[in-house]
């Protein structure tokens, strides 16, 4: 990947989307430590400990919910419009239709994920804004805000889920102009910048402050060494397993058309063991968070609570239920996730309709039923995959130490990994057409 980076910065016009994108990058992040005038931001810091969903959501915005600033929501509510308009196009048919026309179509499905991207963001920071009424701090707004509204508080929380709504959709334009003029895709960097940047608070900055401020010890330094050491390991066996897919072999047959020849040759279906990627993690992961998301913002109570001591995290006595819940509820949206996205009856139509066959099997629903096998199969292990990787990590970096073990969250580790092999081939085909001279040469 270095050495892809390395020739990329030699030809002109990829250096050129290189700055720009990491220019928007830098925007971004300079967004996100922006505070929101008159705000007590440490009551944001209080609000997100405790909570798993907004535990997820401070590590995918780097810090930014914690600290209550412009860009707090993040990229989260395009992700979630995304995902709803995915899966809405499966059951929806006028929705079905529109995938199906092209680059108009296109056009129109982005138009309704922006607008749905900005209710999710009104709905997301009316959430905040009642949590923020709820933490209890009269003092939490600056009396001058208070002032400037006439004292009227419910205004203060309305000039809130402006400005977080606002942050929200700037965030999601930056991404789109990262798509559409630098390298890669604009929302998965956004999101990786954000993990890598929570990340880095806990590996390199707080490192630093304790040295500055003479409480660095020498067991910190051999506790930072070992979770490196896990981290390599724990990324290379993710991306052993990223890389891995079983290639089923398709022939075509040779059909003559008028006077030339064409088919004869062999290619190979890939399917991923990984192929849903970390989407069916984010589903089961937003699913058991409700429950503490709901009652952590409406009940003052919770945190002393039976449900909050026994079963959340999967901690306590009763900790079994959650994590067998979790893994049900990762093996499900595996599932679901691959049957949206891999249709053995419209590939074994394709082929058949090409004059291909799988050696061995009959053309039609034969190969569908093959097909769907394999899917099957595959997608069993990549469940499998998954459910280890909800919980291996954070059990292999408490061997580090406590302040490591949600360095990187379950979804972050997927996340970085697959963006960084995506950045890697986006930058690989750009330097391959840069490179190619044709054939008249």
């Amino acid at each position: 990947m270095f050495e892809t980076l390395k020739n990329a910065f030699k030809v002109k016009e990829i250096r050129k989307k290189l700055i720009i994108t990491l220019l928007l990058l830098l925007v971004y992040r300079l967004g996100c430590y922006i505070p929101i005038p008159g705000l007590d931001n440490s009551v944001f810091s209080g609000m997100v400990e405790g909570n798993n969903f907004l535990n997820l959501m401070n590590s995918v915005t780097g810090g930014a919910l914690a600290n209550g600033t412009l860009f707090a929501l993040g990229i989260g509510p395009y992700i979630n419009s995304s995902i709803i308009v995915q899966l809405l196009c499966v059951g929806i048919p006028a929705l079905e239709r529109l995938t199906k026309q092209g680059e108009e179509g296109k056009k129109k499905i982005a138009a309704i994920t922006r607008w749905l991207t900005l209710a999710l963001a009104i709905i997301q920071a009316v959430g905040v804004v009642i949590a923020f009424g709820n933490s209890g701090e009269e003092d939490s707004i600056s009396s001058q805000v208070l002032a400037l509204f006439g004292n009227q508080r419910w205004l203060v929380y309305i000039y809130m889920i402006i400005l977080y709504s606002a942050g929200a959709m700037l965030t999601m334009w930056l991404g789109e102009r990262i798509t559409e003029y630098g390298v890669g895709n604009g929302i998965s960097l956004i999101i990786f910048l954000g993990i890598i940047s929570t990340a880095g608070m806990t590996l390199f900055i707080d490192p630093i402050q304790q040295a500055v401020a003479g409480t660095f010890e020498i067991g910190s330094v051999i506790s930072l060494i070992l979770f490196v050491i896990i981290a390599v390991v724990i990324f290379g066996a993710i991306v052993a397993v990223d890389l891995a897919e079983r290639r089923i072999p398709v022939q075509y047959a040779k059909q003559v058309k008028g006077r030339k020849m064409y088919g004869g040759q062999s290619t190979v279906i890939p399917i991923k063991i990984s192929g849903s990627g970390v989407m069916p993690l984010i589903f089961a992961f937003a699913i058991i968070s409700l429950p503490d998301l709901i009652m952590g913002l409406f009940w003052d109570g919770y945190s002393t609570s039976w449900y909050a001591q026994n079963i959340s995290n999967g901690q306590g006595p009763w900790g079994w239920v959650y994590i067998l819940v979790l893994c049900l509820l990762i093996f499900a949206f595996s599932f679901f996730y691959a049957q949206i996205q891999f249709n053995p009856e419209d590939i074994s139509k394709s082929i058949q309709q090409n004059g291909g066959f799988i050696p061995g099997i009959r053309p039609g629903r034969p190969t569908a039923d093959y097909l769907k096998k394999i899917s099957n199969r595959i997608t069993l292990f990549g469940a499998i995959f998954l459910s280890l990787v909800a919980f291996v990590p954070s059990f292999a970096f408490s061997f580090a130490g406590n302040q490591y073990v949600n360095v990187f969250s379950t979804t972050g580790i997927l996340i970085v990994v697959s963006v960084a092999l995506e950045f890697d081939k986006q930058l690989q085909s750009q330097l391959m057409m840069k490179n190619y001279k044709g054939f008249l040469k």
